[in-house]
């Protein structure tokens, strides 16, 4: 048997079929890919070793993302590269209304929190 890390949060408990089980890594993806589908959203920033891993390779789908699930609540943390020239609060407020609305319709969970933290701003402009 594998040992898992990370939490795994019980969804539904039905005793005469069984449970579902959702880990924590996949509530952050979630929030991952819903805000970068956000326009204005350059990238999600990481950690200097989330960093590192990708220059040598190793790409993670949740860095920029910090997860707690408490009970059925959800508080969501995000850093985020945004593109030059977009209006900052306007595009945060889209990332939190994009993560919310995707960990709530797919996961049923209650989303409580969503803080945005611009990490900085993608300055790749074509100069003409």
């Amino acid at each position: 048997m594998e040992k898992e890390t990370g939490k795994n949060y019980v969804l539904r408990e039905n005793e005469s079929i069984g449970s579902v089980q959702i880990a924590d890594e996949v509530v952050a993806m979630i929030a991952s890919l819903a805000a970068t589908e956000v326009e204005g959203v350059s990238a999600m920033a990481g950690t200097i070793s989330n960093e590192l891993m990708s220059k040598v390779g190793v790409k993670k789908l949740t860095k920029g993302v910090k997860v707690d699930v408490l009970g059925q609540g959800v508080k969501v943390e995000l850093a985020v590269l945004m593109e030059y020239g977009y209006n900052i609060p306007t595009t945060s407020r889209k990332v939190q209304e994009r993560v919310k609305n995707a960990i709530e319709n797919m996961t049923g969970l209650n989303v409580t929190d969503v803080n945005v933290r611009v990490a900085g701003v993608n300055m790749n402009v074509d100069r003409q």
